[in-house]
């Protein structure tokens, strides 16, 4: 079933826009390629943190200690990285009050690190990945693009510039992009706005994308706010992603059309 390369196996970072298909796909190519490993976000990876708070140890112990009626479900949920302890907080289940608002202050994004150590952190672990079996989603572009844009209020040129330097980092490692192109963003984002609402009809995810998109420097900085500058934001960041892909990832990506493709 697999062809192996020099160098290890075939991976696959699936991306795209919120609701353009991707967790889908990663459930196509884990079906196709079962003895691949899929990591969505949230889950602990080798080269994404979204979801998870990234502490050295001294901050990690002092969680620990603050939270100790909970200590053994970090623990189970925490991984060591060199000086650095990463936790999946989003997976700890509990009901302690401000305990996931208080870890989300540890996340490599939302602007909590300047630009040099962003890119320090993103970029030793893409090159400390093995780089083998595995289908990622959202882990090339998604986080990383939001918070520069968003939050770092970076150009689209310098942000091409640090994907240039995203592949060298890559370099070596068998890799393919799978992005997922969406022609009618407004309608797709209409769609997982009902998905990811309660039994009541409540909407979940939309109200918080909102916020984050309001609350940014970016949104600040130009005076702008509410749902159709989120989907014109969503619609630049596609076009730079795409751009990303043509200028810097040539022969490495695949784009297909959202919800009419075939694997």
């Amino acid at each position: 079933m697999y062809k192996e390369l020099e160098g290890g196996y075939m991976n696959y970072f699936v991306e795209g826009l919120q609701g353009s298909g991707k967790s889908t796909l990663v459930r196509r190519l884990s079906e196709k390629y079962p003895d691949h490993k899929a990591i969505c976000e949230g889950d602990y990876s080798p080269v994404e943190l979204a979801w998870c708070a990234y502490a050295d140890k001294e901050t990690y112990n002092g969680i620990l200690e603050k939270y100790g009626s909970i200590r053994n479900e970090i623990v189970e949920k925490s991984f060591e990285e060199g000086d650095h302890m990463i936790i999946c907080y989003t997976k700890i289940i509990t009901d302690i009050p401000g305990f996931h608002k208080d870890l989300e202050k540890y996340e490599i994004y939302n602007g909590n690190l300047d630009f040099d150590s962003f890119k320090k952190t993103v970029l030793k672990r893409y090159r400390n990945w093995i780089g083998e079996k595995y289908i990622f989603e959202c882990s090339v572009f998604q986080n990383i693009v939001e918070n520069m844009i968003l939050y770092l209020n970076m150009s689209d040129q310098q942000i091409i510039d640090f994907y240039r330097e995203v592949k060298n980092a890559l370099s070596g490692k068998n890799y393919q992009i799978m992005y997922i192109k969406t022609d009618d963003i407004a309608s797709n984002i209409d769609v997982i706005r009902k998905e990811r609402s309660d039994d009541n009809g409540n909407e979940m995810w939309f109200p918080l994308m909102l916020r984050y998109f309001d609350d940014s420097p970016f949104a600040k900085e130009k005076g702008i706010s509410g749902p159709e500058a989120l989907i014109e934001h969503f619609r630049h960041r596609q076009e730079l992603e795409i751009r990303i892909c043509k200028e810097v990832f040539e022969g490495s990506y695949t784009l297909l059309k959202s919800k009419d493709y075939s694997i």
